[in-house]
Formats: structure tokens, sequence, C-alpha cells
């Protein structure tokens, strides 16, 4: 997922944010078995605007989004119309709750940057499970509390450095940013769901410690970072300062 030559200064730091996600989501897409057919029918919970439904749906999977935004909806709709790929990408308004009422079944879900403000995240990981076919994934992105704390301290908030660094992942999810999860509370979360790790990367490490206006001006800044951010997603000792965590697991 490079963003071509043209593209505005939000799409390139946004190419920094997704290329490690979109690396792992790809690579399990085209894993030899990994799914009964060639087109693998794919739920993007919070999808939003199609910017992993669309690629997916281009790459010949049918895709189906639901999004509680019908604003964020109407842009899908008209970003899959204009990519051609209408046909394989629909939209539903809804959230996580609403799960087992508008799936009938999948072999991927996606569910970046949703978890970390539903109530009750155990309940939503298992209301996935009971959608995803036996032996289907799903791709879990949600922000991680070690660099949150780094963060806010860096930014001299302590204060609020250590009302995190105290919190855990039974938090009531609060304000704009919700939960942040470690990587051991992710994987207790989905082993208590049904669901096995198969895999983690870790995801923006450094971009968000990077100027912004670097990547605006610096010609080729931007490629050489999403190199770097994939050169260490799957170091370990990395994981502990990734924004958030990905994770693909699988449902036996």
């Amino acid at each position: 997922m490079q963003p071509p030559a043209t593209a505005s200064a939000s799409e390139r730091r946004q190419s920094v944010r997704a290329g490690v996600v979109w690396d792992g989501v790809r690579r399990l897409l085209e894993a030899p078995g990994a799914f009964p057919e060639q087109q693998a029918r794919i739920v993007d919970v919070g999808g939003g605007t199609g910017g992993f439904a669309v690629p997916l749906a281009e790459l010949g999977h049918t895709v189906q989004v639901i999004d509680p935004s019908p604003d964020a909806l109407a842009s899908l709709d008209r970003r899959a119309h204009e990519r051609g790929v209408a046909d394989r990408v629909t939209g539903q308004q809804g959230d996580l709750d609403d799960l087992p009422s508008l799936v009938d079944g999948a072999d991927l879900v996606l569910c970046h940057g949703v978890l970390e403000m539903v109530d009750d995240p155990a309940a939503s990981l298992a209301a996935i499970a009971g959608v995803l076919r036996p032996g289907g994934h799903l791709s879990l992105l949600v922000a991680q509390r070690h660099a949150a704390v780094v963060a806010r301290a860096m930014a001299g908030h302590f204060q609020a450095a250590r009302e995190l660094l105290d919190g855990d992942a039974t938090t009531p999810a609060g304000g704009r940013a919700g939960r942040r999860f470690t990587h051991d509370e992710v994987v207790d979360l989905l082993t208590a769901a049904g669901l096995e790790p198969a895999s983690v990367q870790a995801v923006r490490v450094f971009s968000d410690l990077v100027p912004g206006s670097l990547l605006d001006l610096e010609p080729g800044a931007t490629a050489a970072l999403v190199e770097l951010e994939r050169a260490v997603a799957t170091r370990p000792e990395y994981l502990p300062l990734a924004a958030q965590v990905h994770v693909v697991a699988r449902r036996g």
C-alpha cells in the first residue's frame, strides 16, 4: 500500500501508519490454503470510507463494511464506484454489537482501532469469533499502552502517564482515545474468545515521532520510513515501543 507520487501529505502519513498492517493482511490472504475459495469473504468492522475494503476488493475479495457513520458509508460507496469494485463492496450501518445479526459468516474479520472504544472487549471478540468460519482469521489492530505512557510523559503530561500506566484492559473506555492494551492482554482476550494468535506485529514504532514536515518536504522520506517500520515490525524488542499492536488470530 504505497502512496502514489502525487499523494497528499495526509495520504503519505496514512501510508506509513497502514503499511505494516496491510502487509500482514495481504500475506494472510496469499498464504497457500488459507481460504477454501480463492475469493475470501471479508468483514471490515469500523471500516469507514474503505481504506482497506476497496484495495481488498480490487484483489478480488468480497468485503462487507460495518460502520456506525452514514457519512463514512456514503464515502465508501463513492470510492468503490470510482475504483470499479462496487459489486464486491457493501456497506451496512452498525457496530460490533450488531455483528451476529448482520453477518452470516466470514473468512476474515478486520477489527482495526475499534476494540479500544467498546464497553466489553471480551464480549466483542466472542461476537467476532461467532461469525468466523472454522479456520477463519481475525486481523486485530489495537492501541498499545506502553508507547502511550511514554508519549504522555514526553509531552509533560506526567499524571496522565501514571494513570495510564496503572490501567489495564478492563478499564472502561473513556474519552477520545479509549482503552490501551498490552500484548499479553490482547493474547489473553483472544484466547478466552477461542481465537489462537498466529502472528504479531509492531505498528507505528517511529512514525508518530517523526515530524510531519519531514515527510512532506524530504524526497523519499515516506518510502524510507515505511521500509524502516517494516524492518522492525516483527522484532520483539521493538514491540513495547509501538503505538499499535497488530495480531492475526485463527479460529480453531
